[in-house]
């Protein structure tokens, strides 16, 4: 498997447990104004929230984690360190370029000053996943590596 496809396997899988946190988050009622979902509807002005979803699938995996596989090599510590370092650089990018073009303000602030503390705990735990997702499944490329020059 390709480094690239590695990358978005492992943004799926991040994507998965990132999407579950949300629908929980939503089904207890905490911010359910913040509907990452909702908002890729309304600012791609998409027909349906299945079609959001479908977009909030496609940027986790294929955008992120092709992303991820080519940078994230480059950043410092172990791979689910750099995955979440990765994480906040994806939340950061989010707060300030997507929110404002969804109509949440910079940073999400028309949503709350909780909006950006949740979207950032999502974010690191969304990179958490996608580093070690990775890592599990770069390892044996390293192995191959070094038993190939040995």
């Amino acid at each position: 498997m390709s480094r690239l496809l590695k990358g978005i396997v492992a943004g799926f899988a991040a994507t998965i447990v990132l999407s579950a946190l949300m629908v929980m988050k939503q089904v207890m009622g905490i911010m359910p104004e913040l509907d990452i979902a909702q908002m890729l509807t309304g600012m791609l002005g998409l027909p349906s929230v299945a079609i959001g979803w479908l977009m909030h699938f496609i940027i986790g995996s294929v955008v992120w984690g092709v992303l991820f596989a080519i940078v994230g090599s480059y950043l410092p510590g172990n791979v689910v360190a750099r995955g979440m370092l990765f994480g906040l650089a994806a939340w950061l990018m989010m707060m300030v370029a997507i929110m404002p073009m969804a109509g949440a303000g910079f940073f999400g602030m028309q949503l709350g000053v909780a909006a950006p503390m949740m979207t950032l705990v999502l974010h690191i735990i969304f990179g958490a996943v996608l580093g070690w997702v990775y890592g599990a499944l770069t390892s044996g490329d390293r192995d191959r590596a070094s038993g190939a020059a040995a």
